[in-house]
């Protein structure tokens, strides 16, 4: 396993990060089989867990909690918040009322009384980022939390919380955790140089795109994956954008072959290879899904091969743009383009 600073804070984590997602309903995983994994994924060096309230309505903060008891210190815990936890209203974003509540909840589910990594899941349009930056900053200073950062923010609004930290003499974001893989390079245009320029951590997710590049979707085969089950439209490969990554897939399996890689540690040694890039998630959902992505741990591509998958997906470009959940409220709201 190799090790990086997580941006400026001086705290190491490994390029691998376990993602506990799939912990729980989701990906049909007991307490045993989770606590399994997070006990092979320790010993394979990975010291990083990365959670969320929203998944599984906290049941994999619960899971995570039981799994990591008794030896806390050893791991840098992160969580989030921020989606919509129920029915209520007010149960979700960036405000002061809710993310107190939320965090409150989510160290009690953990069993722990502070979170290494506290990260906002989406940014809230609602909420002013002073609002929000005041609140993480008491939280901070309360000792609850000892970082916190962003997840899936547009370029300019990580730029716009950095100017609002520094206007306001608040505490600001050190990580940002991007949707981002060979499939899905647009973060590469102006997400990753912006927190290069900042200093900000990166903890990419869904460096497997969805499991497209796990070498278990090839042409020709009928996809069986979990994710397929519950996402049916992203699997389709009669729609456009499933049959681009397809071809692409086909053609990166004829690079990991030649490279003598499994697809698996083509498409990780691609995302942590990227300057900006501390880690990798992983979400294993099986003991299977974990060995094969900690093999990739030590995976580092050579130009050649870098250059091979450029010439397949172009740099900053994505296959399925709208897979990524960081479309502008002002394209997704039609009224904010009428008079």
């Amino acid at each position: 396993m190799r090790y990086r600073t997580l941006g400026h804070t001086g705290v190491q984590v490994s390029t691998l990060v376990l993602g506990a997602m799939n912990f729980g309903k989701l990906g049909g995983t007991t307490q045993e089989e989770v606590t399994a994994i997070v006990d092979v994924a320790l010993d394979g060096g990975v010291n990083l867990i990365d959670t969320a309230d929203v998944y599984g309505q906290g049941e994999s903060e619960e899971m995570v909690g039981r799994a990591i008891a008794g030896r806390r210190d050893d791991i840098v815990l992160a969580t989030k918040a921020g989606l919509p936890m129920g029915d209520e209203r007010n149960r979700r974003g960036g405000s002061r009322r809710w993310l107190v509540t939320a965090l409150d909840n989510s160290l009690r589910r953990l069993g722990v009384d502070h979170v290494d990594l506290y990260q906002i899941h989406r940014w809230d349009p609602s909420t002013s980022d002073e609002e929000t930056l005041s609140t993480l900053t008491d939280l901070q200073r309360a000792g609850k939390i000892r970082y916190f950062g962003s997840s899936t923010f547009p370029a300019y609004r990580i730029v716009q919380a950095e100017w609002a930290a520094r206007e306001n003499h608040l505490s600001r974001y050190v990580t940002e955790q991007p949707s981002y893989s060979i499939l899905q390079r647009g973060v590469e245009t102006h997400v990753l140089p912006v927190t290069e320029q900042y200093g900000l951590g990166v903890l990419a997710w869904s460096p497997l795109a969805s499991g497209w590049l796990s070498g278990a979707i090839r042409e020709g085969r009928e996809v069986t994956t979990n994710r397929s089950a519950f996402m049916p439209q992203r699997f389709d490969t009669t729609i456009p954008a499933n049959r681009a990554k397809l071809d692409a897939v086909e053609k990166l399996a004829t690079v990991a072959d030649q490279a003598g890689l499994t697809m698996i540690q083509l498409a990780l040694g691609f995302v942590t290879a990227h300057p900006a890039v501390t880690s990798a998630i992983i979400g294993p959902r099986t003991m299977d899904h974990l060995h094969t992505q900690l093999a990739a741990a030590d995976t580092v591509l050579s130009a050649d091969v870098l250059d091979a998958i450029d010439a397949i997906v172009a740099p900053g470009v994505d296959l399925a743009a709208h897979e990524k959940s960081d479309t502008p409220p002002a394209l997704l709201d039609a009224a904010r383009r009428r008079r």
